[in-house]
């Protein structure tokens, strides 16, 4: 389908296999292969064994060293070590086979050697490499990014291994803390990106249904072959289809939903999205999100199967589902008629958001921008005008401290750079172009993921709802 030839597959780089490859695992075979092929191009190796488990990226073992390794062993296990076609479910005797256990912790101090020479970081994206070379702290997404690339890369090294042991995790942690020593977080960054780096590869390895060595391991420590191990609060997680029965309809649309949900996945990894099967598909699958929400399903995992979520055109189409109610429109229509009601009472006429107002109202004389303007203070008033805690509405020019949905609003009143963000559990769930766009996420975001009223912004919320609803004309 992607018309990838001899000539283009040679041409292939990370990016590209993992558009082209699933899992992360065979991402790292795939490359591996590509780079065993190029090297054999270039001219043969003088250890079969090595070239196939070395790391393109990483310095080699040199030959002196192999030999001094070989030769310690005889010249059947030295022929055992350097062959890459052993039939291993043929019938050997058990002296040979002792000596192939002794190769194995032989291949291990290989790899351990190798890994103990030298260890070269990755490459990281470019918006990644621009934070650490102006060395500022990462926030917990660029966090998660560096974690994943390590990952990636350790397991490409590994040839597709997903258990790196413990002094290879130390290897990798002392590299980046010693290129980066402003990530050591008072003396607590080396155990801190070792247990994320560690929590990366279980994360990975909890998917895999069809690796041997994950299967092996899973086996081996308690998990039932081939499926994730289950805890009682999440036995009948929605988008664990395939347990239903076949006297289930829904039986025969598993595997349907399935390949929704990994459509929509990777369109919302495209700049350019086919935004009519978008629509379609989030229908097909609206069912089983629900589902997952009204199961209370982690905000992570929901965000995680359903990413279009994080756009506020789907927000508000979901909630349009449940409602029946365009709550886009409906809040450009309350802050229109309210605005001036609510800039013009005597109780905000001392807020900071007011005089802030009028400090940059002076600045503009167009009538749209200072519309505008107004707007957004009407929006960030309305708690105050109800008596509510604005913390829990909206932080302004701080940083989000509740769990429950809130906007974080930065330089409200500066046309150029302001800039509005929808949180949920203190994790930004979808950037935001204005106030009105803001306000509607936040009712919706309530809505869609099924999250209770607090009640220090109860009125507030109960405000806005009676409006777009229509339930009655709320008064001042």
């Amino acid at each position: 389908e992607e018309e990838v030839s001899g000539a283009a597959l040679l041409a292939l780089n990370d990016r590209m296999v993992q558009q082209l490859v699933k899992k992360i695992g065979h991402q790292a075979v795939l490359m591996d292969l590509i780079n065993k092929y190029q090297q054999q191009k270039n001219g043969p190796e003088p250890f079969t064994y090595y070239s196939e488990s070395a790391s393109p990226i990483l310095p080699a073992i040199s030959g002196d060293t192999e030999r001094q390794i070989l030769s310690t062993f005889s010249p059947v296990e030295q022929k055992l070590c350097l062959s890459s076609t052993e039939n291993e479910e043929g019938l050997i005797d058990q002296r040979v086979l002792k000596q192939k256990r002794n190769l194995r912790s032989c291949s291990a101090v290989c790899k351990m050697l190798h890994w103990k020479n030298s260890y070269t970081l990755p490459a990281f994206p470019y918006d990644v490499k621009i934070l650490l070379a102006e060395k500022k702290c990462p926030d917990h997404s660029m966090r998660i990014r560096i974690i994943e690339c390590l990952q990636a890369d350790m397991t490409k090294y590994l040839a597709g291994s997903l258990y790196p042991n413990s002094q290879q995790y130390n290897f990798v942690v002392s590299a980046l803390l010693q290129a980066y020593p402003f990530l050591d977080d008072d003396g607590n960054g080396f155990s801190v990106w070792k247990r994320a780096l560690k929590d990366r590869f279980k994360y990975v390895r909890r998917t895999i249904e069809d690796d041997e060595q994950v299967l092996r391991n899973k086996c081996k420590f308690g998990h039932r072959r081939g499926q994730r191990r289950k805890s009682s609060s999440a036995e009948n997680k929605p988008y664990d289809i395939k347990v239903l029965t076949e006297d289930d309809p829904a039986y025969l649309e598993g595997d349907a939903m399935y390949e929704n949900i990994n459509w929509l996945k990777q369109e919302y990894m495209k700049t350019q999205r086919n935004w009519n099967e978008v629509n379609n598909r989030m229908n097909a699958t609206i069912q089983i999100r629900r589902k997952m929400i009204s199961d209370k399903a982690p905000l992570q995992d929901i965000l995680r199967v359903f990413p279009f979520l994080r756009c506020p055109y789907q927000l508000f189409r979901e909630f349009q589902i449940l409602t029946h109610m365009n709550i886009y429109q409906k809040t450009v229509e309350i802050l229109e008629i309210y605005s001036e009601n609510i800039l013009s009472l005597y109780l905000v006429k001392n807020n900071p958001i007011t005089i802030m107002l009028q400090e940059n109202l002076k600045q503009h004389t167009e009538e749209d921008i200072l519309k505008y303007m107004k707007m957004t203070a009407a929006c960030l008033l309305l708690p105050d005008v109800f008596g509510d805690d604005s913390s829990l509405f909206a932080a302004v020019n701080e940083e989000v401290k509740v769990v429950t949905p809130v906007l974080e609003v930065k330089n409200p009143f500066n046309v150029n750079s302001c800039e509005f963000a929808l949180y949920v559990e203190k994790q930004e769930v979808a950037q935001l172009e204005d106030c009105t766009t803001a306000l509607a996420a936040l009712v919706a975001a309530f809505y869609v993921f099924d999250i209770p009223c607090p009640n220090r912004i109860y009125r507030t919320l109960n405000f806005l709802e009676s409006l777009v609803f229509e339930m009655r004309c709320p008064a001042f």
